[in-house]
């Protein structure tokens, strides 16, 4: 009885089997070497969020170049440094830079206890809402305003304000948080990069604390890693315990020529890759161009006007004038967002 039951089973079962292994005369089968090239272009495409350009395939080309054990161009992974900007290269920086916009928030709870602002500069264009006058101030009036609205405060109740905000503020435009500002081609650079054994530093005009509060958890880019602007800090024993406090003092701008400086202060090595979008990181890209390894400098061209902004020569933020002259001229990798890049952020997925 047992035997009589399973047969027509697995009569059925060998049918669907035959069925299945046959192809349609319309559908030649696929060789295994065509099988095994479709799985290889799905490994290999490393960075899903560039268009299939030649800035795309310049850069694998160079980090396959520079991996390849024995290979001339070869760098030992102690000296694959790759260094980047961050705002408006991992993140967006329109319609002013967002550490901008943090400390403008800061300065309006603020005005009304401090009436010595009125009439003077950057607390006036914050407080007439002029952001064309503060952003032409530059990254000083940005550091300026962190200094006076954070002053006597302790890194901890610092970092804590800054997580906060990012927490609850919310782009003008797009109306997401700025930590979804994020370019997501840029995410798939960093991790390509350390992927084969790069280490991923930010150098930024910024503030060092600023970003140490929310960009590790963004780009995965631990906090010694992250090196921007400083302002001047003291130690002090309290009854609750030590402390560190923030004193109106600024330490050092790590903005244009201030940026290799701030790379040879807290990297100790010099870049083979280096990745900016404005003249503010030129002097950063040139120090990286003077390596005795082969060496990578890559600008973002903000031309899309529809997903993001389109600016170059003459904005006042990320003007792109010196530093776009330099790298026609020198051949260095200049992407062009609306053509290099599919999707923005990453809440476009």
């Amino acid at each position: 009885m047992k035997k009589s039951f399973l047969k027509p089973i697995f009569s059925a079962i060998a049918v669907l089997f035959f069925l299945s292994s046959c192809k349609s005369s319309n559908e030649e089968p696929k060789s295994i070497q065509e099988e095994t090239v479709g799985q290889q272009e799905q490994i290999t495409d490393v960075l899903p969020s560039w268009n299939d350009t030649k800035n795309k395939q310049a850069i694998i080309d160079y980090v396959n170049a520079v991996t390849k054990e024995g290979g001339a161009e070869f760098i030992p992974i102690k000296d694959r440094v790759a260094v980047f900007d961050n705002d408006g290269t991992l993140w967006s920086e329109q319609p002013a830079y967002f550490q901008l916009l943090f400390a403008i928030d800061q300065v309006k709870k603020m005005a009304k206890d401090h009436p010595e602002w009125e009439g003077k500069q950057p607390y006036q264009a914050v407080i007439d809402g002029d952001m064309t006058s503060l952003s032409k101030q530059g990254m000083k009036a940005i550091v300026t305003l962190i200094m006076t609205t954070h002053a006597g405060m302790s890194t901890d109740d610092f970092e804590e304000e800054v997580v906060n905000w990012i927490a609850t503020a919310k782009h003008p435009k797009t109306e997401q948080p700025y930590n979804q500002m994020i370019f997501q081609p840029m995410l798939e650079l960093l991790e390509f990069l350390r992927a084969n054994g790069f280490k991923t530093y930010i150098v930024s005009g910024g503030g060092i604390d600023f970003m140490r509060a929310w960009a590790v958890d963004a780009y995965g880019i631990p906090e010694d890693q992250i090196v921007g602007s400083v302002i001047k800090t003291q130690f002090e024993m309290t009854d609750e315990g030590p402390r560190l406090v923030r004193l109106p003092e600024l330490d050092f701008i790590d903005d244009k020529e201030g940026k290799p400086v701030g790379i040879q202060h807290f990297i100790g090595k010099k870049p083979v890759f280096a990745a900016g979008n404005s003249d503010g990181d030129l002097q950063m890209l040139q120090w990286t161009a003077s390596s005795d390894y082969k060496n990578f400098e890559l600008y973002i061209h903000h031309t899309d006007s529809v997903r993001e902004w389109s600016y170059d020569r003459g904005s006042h933020i990320g003007g792109f004038d010196k530093g776009w002259d330099e790298a026609v001229n020198k051949g260095w990798t200049i992407v062009d967002m609306a053509k290099d890049w599919s999707i923005i952020y990453p809440f476009e997925k």
